[in-house]
């Protein structure tokens, strides 16, 4: 089973990947944690390099690669990052997007980093509008449209426990329809 988690930053995606992945006794790939390493290793702090990766898109695309790798190549796994389902293709039994409201998800980023929560809110605004500039110059995605995916959660109204049941309930339902469900939604996107 594929399951994968995408949304923007502060919006509960980490959390909630470990916490599946630890329910269906599946293995986590966070492509957060793979950015993170490759920035450190390089030196500079996520968002320093998230600017890099606007001057040099070999940055997202090699990153972008080797998730669609793991998406293809391995099987009884949570792959989590904010293209996953998109990433994933066809292979994904199931796409998860999770949202928050941007001053929700910078008080949480805030608190997770030890930074004031205002510059948090502007820094993640800042991430993600270049982001989603570069999603649409390399691969025509719009992060926004979330027609790919087989259920959004806005996690601003329950604790990562609920979030956790009710993702957990939609698999077991949708695994228990089998093939009956509605066709997925064709993606075509070359990585």
């Amino acid at each position: 089973m594929l399951l994968t988690v995408s949304g923007p930053p502060g919006s509960g995606k980490s959390t909630t990947a470990a916490l599946l992945a630890e329910h269906f006794e599946l293995e986590h790939v966070s492509g957060g944690d793979i950015f993170r390493e490759l920035a450190d290793e390089r030196g500079y702090t996520p968002l320093e390099f998230n600017k890099l990766a606007e001057e040099n898109e070999e940055i997202d695309r090699d990153l972008d690669r080797r998730l669609r790798q793991v998406a293809v190549e391995r099987d009884d796994l949570v792959l989590e990052s904010r293209l996953a389902g998109w990433l994933a293709g066809e292979h994904a039994d199931f796409r998860f997007w999770l949202d928050a409201p941007a001053a929700v998800r910078g008080e949480r980023i805030a608190e997770r980093e030890g930074k004031d929560p205002e510059r948090a809110t502007e820094e993640t605004r800042a991430r993600e509008a270049s982001e989603a500039q570069r999603y649409r110059e390399y691969y025509g995605i719009d992060i926004e449209d979330l027609k790919i995916y087989d259920l959004s959660v806005n996690t601003a109204r329950w604790d990562p426990d609920a979030v956790l049941d009710m993702l957990v309930t939609a698999v077991d339902e949708y695994d228990a329809a089998g093939d009956e469900g509605q066709a997925p939604v064709d993606l075509e996107v070359e990585f």
